[in-house]
């Protein structure tokens, strides 16, 4: 009899609110015995944390996937060989494995380095979509990302702002927090502050709603998980 080789599956767990998982989503981690999740160095798992909120995982193996929050590319690709061998260990042995992810697990998400790593190595992977969250920051706010079908709506990382402002439609600046000083001083050099909201951890209990960012303290901290929305004028 052929050995049975686990999938990897990377789930989607919204923007924070345990209720905006998918019914796919959560029917996978009741089905999967083993739950990978991202793990800050401090212990923290928010991943985990949300899905707790929707799914009782007792009785699971808890796998914690630590990721270097480098910028050089060789210490991040170490990090994503070691995650990818601890999860195909289990695989190898037969198990299924859910990989969590916040937001959707397309967009800029930790899932697609583990899913290439696996994938070259034989292993199945299959993706589960989720809640983005510009679209829970954008329904938060009571606004629609884009006017028209014909408007477009740029997509890009917050340490990206000066380079993407100056193009058509709206835009939506992700994880904006780190690099907020320099982001608010790009928006003002484009005299977009007044049209511009921030949505800070959308969906969790220390959520923040800044509809105009024209006041915005630059000194003040946003937290990693800071959308930012730009409405085209």
């Amino acid at each position: 009899m052929e050995k049975r080789i686990g999938t990897f599956y990377g789930v989607s767990v919204g923007p924070g609110a345990p209720e905006l998982m998918t019914l796919q989503a959560v029917r996978r981690l009741e089905n999967c015995p083993v739950i990978a999740a991202p793990q800050t160095p401090k212990g923290g798992m928010l991943a985990l944390d949300i899905a707790k909120g929707a799914v009782d995982l007792s009785g699971k193996t808890i796998l914690p996937l630590r990721f270097a929050m480098s910028l050089d590319p060789a210490v991040q690709k170490a990090a994503h060989i070691e995650a990818a061998r601890a999860v195909k260990e289990y695989l190898d042995a037969g198990q299924d494995v859910a990989m969590l992810n916040l937001g959707d697990l397309s967009v800029y998400a930790t899932f697609g380095y583990l899913q290439e790593i696996l994938e070259a190595e034989g292993c199945k992977t299959v993706m589960l979509p989720g809640v983005t969250s510009f679209c829970a920051a954008a329904a938060r706010l009571g606004q629609s990302l884009t006017g028209g079908m014909e408007q477009p709506l740029t997509i890009a990382p917050g340490r990206c702002a000066a380079e993407v402002l100056a193009a058509p439609g709206a835009k939506v600046l992700m994880k904006s927090g780190r690099q907020l000083p320099e982001t608010l001083a790009a928006l003002a050099d484009a005299g977009l502050l007044s049209r511009s909201a921030m949505v800070c951890n959308c969906g969790l209990p220390n959520e923040e709603v800044w509809p105009d960012l024209t006041d915005y303290d630059p000194a003040r901290s946003a937290g990693y998980f800071a959308t930012i929305l730009v409405k085209e004028g």
